[in-house]
């Protein structure tokens, strides 16, 4: 697991596209991606870039449960918003929110990963260790499903939202094995209040309580984090 130390998000997401960029030009073509306020700063970078996007297709970790891919607080449309819009992909995978049966979904979306291994995925990580919505105690083995969102998660996603009850309580996101199944793994954090899971995932025992410590045993995974989220390393 290799650690890169940077002043900010700002620097973190730089140093982050050029992972990206690199892998892309080396010829990787299929991209795991994430939402949420960390990647935006590798989103802006990519979007300034030149890269040229066409041939490449990307899956997404996760979608909340009951929304349209329209809806402003869907991930569908946050991609669209910070990347697909002005950087078109061949393909576009995020999980269909309005599925109507989730199981027989979620075992269709396993055989999309199976069948198009992602060269380079993207993680973030939730304050209890968690990546994407895999909370502690998710079994490793754990395949894309369908999570009831705890009230922490709910907490934190509130902010997004115009009151806490507009929040999605479940959410469709791929398994730790999912994950794991990745060529490379790039996992940004960034602020004083992830500086304790990054140091439980790097420096402590690999336990479900602690989701993101499985990528202890993953072969090629970088993390880049600025000083605030590093500070208990």
């Amino acid at each position: 697991m290799k650690v890169i130390i940077k002043e900010d998000n700002v620097q973190g997401g730089k140093a982050a596209f050029e992972i990206f960029e690199k892998a892309i030009k080396s010829g990787a073509k299929n991209f795991g991606l994430a939402t949420g306020s960390t990647p935006e700063t590798l989103y802006k970078n990519w979007v300034a870039s030149d890269l040229d996007c066409s041939e490449l297709t990307s899956i997404n970790l996760d979608e909340y449960v009951g929304l349209k891919p329209e809806d402003p607080q869907s991930y569908h449309y946050f991609m669209q918003k910070h990347l697909f819009d002005q950087k078109p992909f061949k393909k576009t995978y995020v999980p269909d929110g309005l599925a109507e049966d989730i199981d027989a979904y979620c075992k269709e979306y396993d055989q999309l990963i199976e069948d198009n291994q992602i060269d380079v995925q993207l993680l973030g990580i939730g304050q209890n260790g968690h990546i994407a919505f895999n909370e502690p105690g998710t079994p490793f083995n754990t395949g894309t499903h369908e999570v009831k969102l705890t009230e922490n998660t709910i907490k934190a996603n509130s902010r997004f939202f115009d009151s806490i009850d507009d929040v999605p309580k479940s959410a469709i996101c791929m398994g730790t094995k999912n994950i794991m199944h990745a060529k490379k793994i790039v996992l940004l954090a960034f602020g004083k209040e992830k500086a304790h899971a990054i140091k439980m995932m790097i420096d402590g025992p690999v336990t479900e309580e602690v989701p993101a410590s499985i990528l202890q045993l993953h072969p090629d995974v970088t993390v880049i984090v600025d000083k605030d989220a590093a500070s208990e390393l």
